[in-house]
């Protein structure tokens, strides 16, 4: 009898008998994610993790991703206070050179153009909740209308603090964008400009100095302390990177940051956000509406960098090429390379990989900005 109960008892422990069809299909699309980043080579970075995250996180009797699991732990010390986010916008501040913008000022309004597709998207969740039968709130239209920003770490940061139930299908829809940014963008671009537009070539940008690279972040950083308290978190982590980097005397700190640092925090924070993709939590009809908002709010965002380019250079007495209003959305520097490779299409000496990138890193401290203007109105 104890024996047959012994039998028993072990059979019920294998995955095999307590498996959910819920959990198989999460850790068929956790593998779908690393397939994507190895073979398409599809942000990499954190698709792998993410992925891998998810098969641990719904392997049945494991509790992995529970709160006493790894990823649960690590998920309480890190996600949920919002920490790893910060972390990576250190290392992305001590990768970033803010020179283009510098050199060119007036490509910050394209960065912010950007955002519009964020709080476009916040009324269209709220709308479909009124008549789509969703359930959003007005908190998850906010963390939904991050995604319209490209940037992953904010996507995350605002999430984590808003609509902790929907981190995991925000993160996936983020990166996933951010990866399929040389698919999606090139047809809006088409869209929205012509073809005499994107042969337009553009001067070559001043020199920056050094003192004028170190003053910004300062500058940026006091602004924002004055004019949105909320977004310092993000902005103040990204200013504190780039004047390591730019200050030429902690050489040692800047390279840390740009590489050992950010590589562990992206492999932790890959690996809990998969963790957020348990079936119960993800396998919902929410999630469809998550996605499809999330690449909603990325066109519009292309869209709007687009229109406010070729508006600017109706205006402006130097020439401006509209491609460059597509980088606003801030998948540095990944934004920036498609618009230089969809100008050489159309003009093989019109290099715009410099141009575009100064609404590209624009469009980082637009989306911490948008960030904080959510935090500050729904939290």
């Amino acid at each position: 009898m104890n024996l047959s109960r012994t039998v028993s008892n072990l059979i019920l422990s294998t995955g095999v008998t307590s498996i959910t069809f819920g959990q198989i299909t999460m850790i068929i699309i956790g593998g779908v994610l690393i397939y994507l980043a190895i073979r398409h080579e599809f942000e990499p970075l954190l698709l792998l993790p993410i992925g891998f995250g998810g098969i641990l996180a719904n392997i049945p009797l494991a509790g992995i991703a529970g709160v006493q699991g790894l990823l649960g732990q690590i998920s309480a010390v890190g996600l949920s206070t919002g920490v790893f986010p910060l972390l990576i916008f250190m290392g992305v501040g001590a990768m970033t050179d803010f020179g283009p913008l510098i050199a060119h000022p007036k490509t910050a309004l394209l960065g912010a153009a950007a955002q519009f597709g964020i709080f476009a998207t916040v009324i269209g969740a709220a709308l479909l909740t009124r008549y789509g039968g969703f359930a959003f709130s007005l908190r998850d239209a906010a963390s939904i209308g991050i995604i319209g920003g490209a940037d992953g770490p904010t996507a995350i940061f605002v999430t984590s603090q808003l609509s902790p139930d929907l981190l995991g299908a925000v993160a996936v829809a983020a990166y996933s964008y951010m990866a399929l940014v040389p698919i999606i963008q090139p047809p809006i671009m088409r869209l929205c400009t012509t073809e005499r537009e994107r042969e337009i070539k553009m001067e070559q940008l001043r020199p920056v100095s050094r003192t004028e690279k170190i003053v910004f972040p300062l500058l940026v950083l006091l602004l924002c302390i004055v004019m949105l308290p909320a977004a310092t978190p993000l902005v103040g982590a990204l200013m504190f990177g780039n004047v390591v980097r730019e200050s030429g005397v902690v050489e040692r700190l800047s390279q840390t940051l740009q590489n050992a640092f950010i590589n562990i925090v992206t492999i932790l924070l890959g690996l809990v956000v998969g963790g957020k993709l348990e079936a119960g939590t993800f396998l919902r009809f929410e999630t469809l509406g998550i996605v499809v908002l999330g690449l909603v709010a990325f066109a519009i965002g292309t869209a709007a960098g687009l229109l406010l380019a070729k508006l600017m250079n109706r205006l402006s007495k130097t020439p401006v090429n509209p491609l460059i209003g597509a980088a606003g959305v801030s998948a540095v520097p990944m934004a920036a390379r498609v618009v230089n490779k969809v100008g050489l299409r159309y003009n093989r000496n019109n290099y715009l990989l410099m141009h575009a990138m100064g609404p590209n890193v624009s469009g980082v401290i637009g989306s911490a900005v948008a960030a904080g203007v959510l935090l500050s109105v729904f939290q």
